[in-house]
């Protein structure tokens, strides 16, 4: 089943993130995953939302996701991101 990782975002050091921006794409494609919104200009509907960036991608398997958020790739990947951003993530399945 279809999987995706989505992410909030708040850039806080715009040029320590480019570090981070330029590392996850091959993490997120190691592992089968492929952007579906990166960035985007979210316009609130309804409620509240946490941060002006959102991020989702999506995995061929949750598993494929999850493997991803460990992978050596992304673990360097995350180190760059320290203290560059305001960041939450989660995994949920699809349909």
């Amino acid at each position: 089943m279809t999987a995706y990782v989505i992410a909030t975002v708040n850039v806080t050091d715009p040029e320590k993130y480019k570090n981070y921006m330029a590392l996850s794409p091959a993490a997120i494609a190691a592992a089968g995953g492929k952007f579906i919104v990166r960035g985007g200009n979210p316009k609130i509907m309804e409620g509240e939302w946490p941060r002006p960036r959102v991020v989702i991608v999506e995995y061929p398997t949750r598993e494929a996701a999850e493997a991803f958020y460990t992978s050596t790739l992304y673990v360097a990947a995350k180190a760059e991101r320290e203290g560059a951003a305001e960041f939450s993530m989660i995994v949920v399945d699809g349909v």
